[in-house]
């Protein structure tokens, strides 16, 4: 009698670009979250759930937009399934500061995979707070299988590793070399290029994707919160991120930026009266003072100064310190050994005090050059150069919006690659905001760089942007379209991104002859072909 054995169930094909070990465990992950095999058993069909309701999918999902306001992705679910309505909640930037894509993380709560709510960065608070919404109306309950798995008498195996340096759960140790800052005197802004030794992390990227970073909260801050809590910062304390001295947890575990409604919460519990109304309506995501967008922690506690909890009770309050991400402004072929980002520091002033994006100002001035910093590898999700290096590529690209396409032209310069190349960068002013300007003009003298149309909102009496220098270059922008060239926008979800997509509208109008809706549909085809890719934030 001979044995038949089914087929061991490869998730992740070998065009996949990773290598064996890194295929492997990614088909082993997502077997896992699909269930265990069961010999005989029928692949699960596309957007559905074993015996229950369709899953999410982004090719099935109109609010799939990071423009979109929160309460328009959710109208636009209305009447769609548990984990489509959870995917709506998301941020719909795909950007993978959660681990996932937006309609993953969706599925993954649906199927009790994943218990944490407050992973969407982009989403921040109105994500959190429509997730708990939506799970206390249906519970996020998963099929009767999966269900069953997730009781609280089941034991609960541990969430899967993946290779050092290749996911936010295994972070790789990398050096940090070195910081120049971009902006000339002059400037508003301040942006630096980072460089940070690759050397031992395991990390093998490609241009597009993105560099995950864990960064420290600013001491001073740290210190700042544990006088207001009058707490000792050499007491140990025991939390689910491990044993450290309160100090400790609040420089590398804890995030003390915008304050979490549980810590409201909990103020409410150490007040009463007016002030005690007042901490459960920040609580439930009301503003009763106006002030609720600039309260961080500490800026929470001096609200409600004689409410002073525990410290170990105040740590359970706020939520972890979760990495960002950064788009790679370098080529592995250009700059082996390394990675480069390009980043804007955060600073600005509120009510007297001074307040700091925490990754930002971490790599933009607290990091020593020599000093470790954890990070990982994001793949990119469909943002790349085209498989043929004939093919012609727009970048639009502002500000820091810059960084994958700085990374674009050194693959390609050091490729070779033939096709042509037009970069469309704008900031406030030429003579202090101009990035990587000696880079970009010896590329143009070298051939690689075809074409470069600038944009600048302060040097003139009529602000400027990269979208009306799309305009004012229709014609020849329609003509490299048509050639088949692939289009990229990196930068602002919200508006920039969203009024560049205008303007492909009205060129394909003016210049391709399409009525209003054949112009909109052939934005569409672009982007089902894959020639109009976004990476923004």
């Amino acid at each position: 009698m001979t044995q038949h054995v089914a087929p061991p169930l490869v998730l992740i094909p070998e065009s996949a670009p990773f290598n064996a070990d890194q295929r492997a465990w990614l088909s082993g992950y997502f077997a896992a979250l699909l269930g265990p095999a069961v010999e005989g058993a029928t692949a699960l069909p596309a957007g559905a759930a074993p015996g229950g309701p369709a899953l999410a999918d982004n090719d099935d999902a109109p609010w799939h937009d990071p423009s979109m306001g929160l309460d328009d992705r959710m109208a636009l679910a209305k009447d769609r399934s548990e984990p489509q309505k959870l995917m709506a909640a998301m941020a719909q930037q795909d950007c993978g500061q959660c681990g996932y894509n937006c309609a993953d993380y969706a599925n993954a709560l649906f199927l009790k995979k994943e218990e944490r709510l407050n992973l969407c960065q982009p989403g921040g608070k109105d994500t959190l707070r429509m997730l708990k919404k939506l799970e206390a109306e249906f519970g996020t309950a998963a099929p009767a299988g999966a269900a069953a798995a997730a009781s609280d008498d089941a034991p609960k195996a541990d969430a899967p590793v993946g290779p050092y340096g290749l996911c936010r759960e295994n972070p790789a140790e990398a050096v940090f070399l070195s910081r120049r800052r971009l902006n000339a005197p002059g400037g508003e802004k301040e942006t630096w290029h980072v460089e940070i030794d690759l050397a031992g992390t395991g990390i093998d990227y490609v241009v597009g994707d993105s560099l995950g970073l864990f960064p420290a909260n600013a001491p001073a801050l740290a210190d700042a919160v544990i006088a207001e809590l009058g707490a000792r910062p050499e007491r140990i304390i025991a939390t689910k991120l491990g044993e450290k001295t309160l100090r400790d947890h609040l420089l590398t575990n804890y995030s003390l930026g915008g304050a979490p409604d549980g810590l409201f919460q909990l103020l409410s519990l150490l007040t009463s009266g007016a002030q005690r109304k007042k901490a459960q309506a920040l609580s439930a995501g009301e503003d009763p003072d106006g002030d609720a967008a600039y309260l961080d922690v500490l800026g929470a506690l001096h609200k409600f100064p004689g409410a002073r909890p525990d410290a170990e009770v105040f740590l359970e309050a706020l939520d972890e310190l979760q990495p960002r991400l950064y788009s790679i402004s370098s080529s592995p072929k250009a700059d082996p050994g390394r990675v480069s980002l390009t980043v804007d520091a955060v600073r600005y002033s509120h009510r007297s005090r001074l307040r700091l994006g925490v990754a930002s100002t971490h790599l933009g001035e607290r990091l020593a050059e020599t000093a470790t910093v954890k990070v990982y590898l994001q793949k990119a999700h469909g943002f790349g150069l085209p498989s043929t290096p004939e093919t012609p590529v727009i970048m639009v690209g502002p500000g820091t919006g810059i960084a994958p396409f700085r990374a674009f032209l050194r693959e390609r310069a050091a490729t070779a690659a033939p096709g042509k190349n037009w970069l469309f960068y704008g900031h406030q002013r030429q003579a202090s905001d101009f990035f990587y300007r000696d880079e970009l003009n010896g590329l143009k003298d070298q051939g690689v760089l075809t074409r470069l149309s600038l944009a600048w909102s302060r040097d003139g009496a009529e602000k400027t942007y990269v979208q009306d220098r799309m305009r004012e270059n229709g014609r020849e922008l329609w003509r490299w379209l048509e050639e088949g060239a692939h289009f990229y926008v990196c930068g602002d979800a919200k508006r920039m991104a969203k009024d560049v997509e205008r303007a492909i509208i009205d060129v394909a109008a003016s210049h391709g002859g399409k009525n209003p809706d054949e112009a909109v549909a052939y934005l569409a085809a672009l982007k089902k072909a894959n020639r109009y890719q976004a990476d923004v934030y």
